[in-house]
C-alpha cells in the first residue's frame, strides 16, 4: 500500500484535487473492478473512454482517481489527480506502486516484426540453463522463474506487467526477457521500465491496420530504441536495413549482427539440415537444433545478448546447442510413411518466405510440398494478396483457407487473397480450416512435406465473436490417424524446430 501521492510524484500532474496521503491498496484501468482502495486510471481506448466511468468507480469505493479531466462533480473522500495523458503515467504509475521491479532485473526487451517469440523464449532457456532464475513475457507463455502464467498478450498492460516483475525480483530472478509489441511501445505500456539492454529482429509488412502506414509502424519501433538509458545495449541485426534506422537517436551502447557482413556479432551457416544447423559463430562452430537462415539470425541475436549480459561466449555456445525449442515454431509432426507435416505461426509475408524458403533448401526435388495458410480477419488487408503470392510461389499446390475471420466472411478474406493469381497458379480456396487441412493431407503421397501456417502454437479459432477450441497440431495429427498413416495420436515422434 502507497499513498496516492507517493505514486504521482514523478508523473507530472497538473492538478490535485483532495487528500494526497489517500491509501491506495491496488491500481485498475478498468471501471468493473475498481473496488475499496483502489486508484482508477480513466485510459482513452479506442472504443470508450474511461472518463466516462469514473462516477462508477467513485461509488465502488476507490480511494484515488488518475485522469486527464478533472470531473466536474467530485467525491471529497477521493483524491483526484489530473495529469496530460493517462496512457504515458499509467506505466510511471505502475512502476512506482509496485516498487519499481525493473530496477532490481537485467530486463531486456525485443521487437521487431520476426523472430520476437524465439529470441526471448531461447534467452530465457539460456539463462535458466547457466543456473540463472529468470522471467519470461512473450506471445506464447509468461513464465515467473519455474512457474508458467497463460499469456494474454504479447505485450500485457502496465499494471500486469509491472505486477509479475514484482513477483520475479520477489522469486529470485535476475533476468527478465520480454517481446515488446508495436502496439505496446505506442500505448506506452513499457513506460517506466528500465532496460538493460535492446534487441531488434526485422522489420516486414504487418500491423498495418492499426499503425496505418509502414513509416508510422517503424517509427512505433524506433521509439524504443529512443528512449533506451545510456547505461543499456542496443543490439541490431543489420542484414536488415532498418536495424540501423533504430539506432540513429538511442543513447545506448550500439552493437551490430549480421549474417551477410561486417559487425561486431557475426554468423556463417556452414550447413544445414532438417533436424539443425552447424554454425560458425565469432569464429567457433556449433551444432544447433534449428534450421533455416532466419533462425540462424535468432540464435546470433542470443548469442550477442547472452555475451553482452555477462555470459562467458563458451559457455553460451555450449548451452545454444541443447536448447529446447519453441511450440509451433516450425513444429514437425511425421507420419510413418514419412510425411511431414510442419505446423509455424508465420502470418506476415516475410515469415511465410522465410519458412517456405528454409522448407526449400532440405526438401529436395522429389518431394511435393502442400502450403495450408490464411489471413486473419479484421486485420492489415494489403498483406492478404502478397501471403498468397508467395506460398503459390513455392508450394507444389496452395490450400488457401480461415485463419482467425473474426468478423469478416471467410469467403471474402478468401477472395482477397486470391484476386491477384494468374490462371497458372495452382490453388485450393476451403474456408473450413478442418477440412483444409484433411485435404492437404489426402493430397499428399509417403515423403511429402505440409506446411501449415499463421496459428502455431494456438488452440483456438475466433469466429465472429465467439473463441472455438481450434489445434493445428492436434488437427494434422487427427486426420494422419484416420487415414491410417499414423498409428498412434497421442505418441506421435515429432521434431521440434523454432521459426520465429
Amino acid at each position: 500500500m502507497k499513498s496516492i501521492g507517493e505514486i504521482t510524484s514523478g508523473i507530472g500532474t497538473l492538478a490535485v484535487a483532495g487528500d494526497s496521503g489517500a491509501i491506495v491498496e491496488s491500481l485498475t484501468c478498468d471501471s468493473r473492478a475498481a473496488g475499496a482502495g483502489a486508484c482508477f486510471v480513466a485510459m482513452r481506448g479506442t472504443r470508450s473512454d474511461g472518463h466516462d466511468y469514473i462516477a462508477q468507480a467513485v461509488a465502488q469505493g476507490v480511494s484515488a482517481v488518475v485522469c486527464e479531466r478533472m470531473p466536474e462533480s467530485r467525491d471529497p473522500q477521493v483524491c483526484y489527480v489530473q495529469v496530460a495523458d493517462c496512457n504515458e503515467a499509467l506505466g510511471e504509475l505502475a512502476s512506482a506502486f509496485y516498487d519499481h521491479p525493473s530496477r532490481e532485473l537485467k530486463l531486456v526487451g525485443v521487437t521487431g516484426t520476426n523472430g520476437k517469440t524465439t529470441i526471448a523464449t531461447l534467452l530465457y532457456d539460456l539463462f535458466r540453463a547457466a543456473g540463472y532464475e529468470a522471467g519470461l513475457i512473450s506471445t506464447v507463455v509468461y513464465r515467473i522463474g519455474s512457474r508458467t502464467v497463460e499469456s494474454t498478450h504479447t505485450t500485457p498492460d502496465a499494471i500486469r506487467l509491472n505486477a509479475m516483475m514484482r513477483e520475479m525480483v520477489d522469486c529470485g530472478c535476475e533476468y527478465c526477457f520480454m517481446e515488446c509489441s508495436s502496439h505496446a511501445i505506442v500505448q506506452r505500456r513499457i513506460g517506466g521500465l528500465r532496460f538493460a539492454g535492446g534487441l531488434f529482429t526485422n522489420l516486414t509488412h504487418d500491423h498495418l491496420d492499426y499503425h496505418k502506414t509502414f513509416a508510422e509502424y517503424l517509427r512505433a519501433k524506433k521509439l524504443f530504441f529512443d528512449t533506451l538509458p545510456s547505461e543499456a545495449f542496443a543490439a541490431v541485426n543489420v542484414d536488415d536495413r532498418n536495424g540501423r534506422v533504430m539506432i540513429q537517436n538511442t543513447r545506448a551502447a550500439v552493437h551490430t549482427l549480421s549474417l551477410r557482413s561486417p559487425a561486431d556479432f557475426r554468423c556463417k551457416i556452414v550447413e544445414m539440415q532438417a533436424d539443425g544447423m552447424l554454425l560458425r559463430i565469432d569464429g567457433t562452430e556449433v551444432w544447433v537444433k534449428l534450421t533455416g537462415r532466419f533462425n540462424a539470425s535468432n540464435l546470433l541475436t542470443v548469442y550477442a545478448a547472452g555475451v553482452l549480459l555477462g555470459m562467458p561466449r563458451t559457455e553460451v555456445l555450449t548451452i545454444m546447442s541443447t536448447l529446447a525449442p519453441v511450440s509451433g515454431r516450425f513444429e514437425c509432426i511425421r507420419a510413418d510413411d514419412g510425411t511431414t507435416a510442419i505446423v509455424d505461426y508465420a502470418h506476415t509475408p516475410d515469415a511465410l518466405e522465410n519458412v517456405l524458403s528454409t522448407i526449400e533448401e532440405i526438401r529436395g526435388k522429389s518431394r511435393a510440398l502442400t502450403v495450408v495458410c490464411g489471413c486473419g480477419g479484421d486485420r492489415d488487408r494489403t498483406k492478404r494478396p502478397e501471403m498468397a503470392a508467395i506460398a503459390v510461389r513455392h508450394a507444389t499446390t496452395a490450400i488457401f483457407t480461415s485463419d482467425n475471420p473474426r468478423s469478416e466472411d471467410p469467403n471474402a478474406i478468401l477472395a482477397e487473397m486470391t484476386a491477384g493469381l494468374g490462371p497458372e497458379a495452382r490453388f485450393i480456396s476451403i474456408a473450413d480450416r478442418s477440412e483444409a487441412i484433411r485435404t492437404a493431407v489426402m493430397l499428399s503421397a509417403a515423403g511429402d512435406i505440409i506446411l501449415i501456417a499463421g496459428k502455431g502454437h494456438e488452440n483456438y479459432q475466433i469466429v465472429g465473436t465467439e473463441k472455438r477450441h481450434f489445434d493445428d497440431r492436434e488437427e494434422v495429427r487427427r486426420r494422419f490417424v484416420e487415414l491410417g498413416r499414423l498409428k498412434d495420436n497421442f505418441n506421435v515422434p515429432s521434431l521440434r524446430n523454432v521459426s520465429e
